[in-house]
């Protein structure tokens, strides 16, 4: 069996002791499993969730914006200790803060409890960059090497969903109360980290410098004042001209205006903002932004709706937490695929080539859910082919990050990605909220028809941004990769 051993040179990044590597890689598909099962085990229960938190739908959308806003915060200050301290060890740390907001969510009987549980959940941003360190830093782990990798770490993801979907939902189905599915993802990290803990191995070279906790702060104050705004824009009480709002986005604007400017004269900042003048690092964050936006933005609205019957709102199909998980297969599935498939259509069609292709097959699903949302089956079948692009997106956007930056640095650029799809992720969760608010009337429930079809409108604009910018992108020689 091929054993993973210690390397010397600068920038080998070994491990240090021989690890199997089938191992190595079972704990790495683990982890990403257990991160899936906390991305999808809300999904079959968001719609019971609403009479048990007393909440209304509008206000589910909450649980996204503050799990993504807390995966932007996490997600560079993460992936940086792991290129200075070692992925292993900061892996470790990541994952025992998800355990505990995981059991956070487990004991949660309101909906504030459920929120903090939530945002300590967001630490799962990090598991990603971490991960691709280990690989990316191994013996034989080169870029060929690193994009297979980083495909099948996507199809283990998505398993982890559908994993997620179908254990909360089966045990929902089983009780009195949905609550006690919410101890589903207690369960995966527990595992994760227990098999993970002796398996995985540490990189033995690390790149020098120190932690940028300035440009980490300003960061972070950044971002949050930017995505609360957003998030709280439109809703009652937050008009987006409200002083409050526009301290929030002004002021947040002007924190990471002060951030880059003190990146660019830190000797070891915690992201090297140069490399935003690369035009290739350029397109890739903003499709990276684009598919983010519709993937996350629709996260919470598409499993409410699948939920929704004709008898309480007027559209819908009313499918139980079972049927919800059912239904969400095919698009999960979908997602898997094209990851899988990513590496084999981009060196047929080239890079380039799979981003345009992602995101028309996301714009021409989000499209036709606008005149298919009537038919279950072909609700769907439409579904799935977005996430067929999402899954060309996910894998591309993710090698392309990695491949841009030095294998010293391989988890801050990792993290950079996984930061811009928090961004992304939490600007779509932040607009669909506040379509769902605006079509939601006073006293009611679930948001009238024309939030759904308006939120799948605006995706399927974004997703046409997504393959016009795409085409910006210059491909490399094959011989050069």
């Amino acid at each position: 069996m091929t054993r993973l051993s210690e390397q010397t040179g600068p920038g080998a990044g070994a491990a240090l002791r021989s690890t199997p590597a089938g191992a190595v890689l079972a704990s790495v598909l683990l982890v990403e499993l257990a991160s899936g099962v906390i991305q999808g085990f809300l999904s079959p229960l968001l719609k019971s969730l609403t009479d048990v938190l007393r909440v209304t739908a509008a206000d589910l959308n909450w649980i996204s914006v503050a799990n993504l806003v807390a995966s932007a915060v996490f997600t560079p200050v993460l992936s940086r200790l792991g290129d200075l301290h070692g992925h292993r060890r900061v892996l470790r740390y990541n994952l025992a803060l998800v355990l505990t907001g995981s059991v956070l969510v487990g004991v949660s009987r309101d909906f504030a409890t459920l929120l903090a549980g939530q945002i300590l959940q967001g630490a799962i941003s990090g598991f990603f960059p971490l991960l691709v360190g280990i690989l990316r830093n191994r013996p034989g782990g080169g870029d060929a090497e690193s994009r297979r990798g980083i495909g099948v770490m996507v199809a283990a993801l998505v398993g982890g969903l559908t994993l997620g979907l179908f254990a909360s939902g089966a045990v929902a189905a089983g009780v009195d109360s949905p609550t006690a599915a919410l101890w589903v993802p207690a369960a995966a990290v527990t595992l994760a980290f227990a098999v993970s803990w002796p398996l995985l191995p540490e990189t033995a070279s690390r790149p020098g410098g120190r932690v940028d906790r300035a440009g980490g702060l300003l960061l972070c104050l950044g971002l949050v004042a930017v995505m609360l705004g957003l998030g709280l824009g439109g809703t009652p009480g937050w008009a987006w001209t409200s002083a409050r709002i526009l301290a929030l986005l002004l002021g947040g604007a002007a924190t990471l205006a002060v951030w880059v400017r003190v990146e660019l004269h830190t000797p070891d900042p915690i992201i090297d903002v140069r490399m935003f003048a690369r035009r290739n690092v350029v397109v890739v964050s903003l499709v990276t932004l684009t598919f983010s936006f519709c993937m996350f933005g629709l996260q919470i609205a598409t499993p409410v709706f699948y939920g929704t019957s004709r008898a309480e709102a007027g559209y819908g199909p009313g499918l139980d937490p079972v049927g919800i998980g059912l239904a969400m297969l095919p698009y999960l599935l979908a997602i898997a695929l094209g990851a899988l498939l990513g590496p084999a259509v981009a060196a047929r069609i080239s890079d380039r080539g799979t981003l345009v292709t992602g995101s028309v097959l996301m714009a021409a699903g989000y499209g036709l859910s606008t005149v298919t949302h009537g038919s279950a089956t072909a609700f769907v079948a439409v579904n799935a082919l977005a996430g067929l692009g999402i899954g060309f997106l996910q894998h591309s956007t993710r090698t392309l990050a990695v491949e841009a930056v030095p294998h010293d640095r391989t988890s801050v650029g990792s993290g950079i990605n996984e930061l811009l799809i928090s961004v992304g992720g939490s600007l779509g969760a932040a607009v669909v909220l506040g379509v769902s608010a605006a079509r939601t009337r006073p006293g009611a429930t679930l948001p009238d028809l024309g939030a759904y079809t308006t939120s799948w409108v605006l995706c399927t604009v974004v997703s046409v941004a997504g393959a016009a910018l795409a085409l910006l992108h210059r491909t490399a020689p094959k011989e050069s990769r």
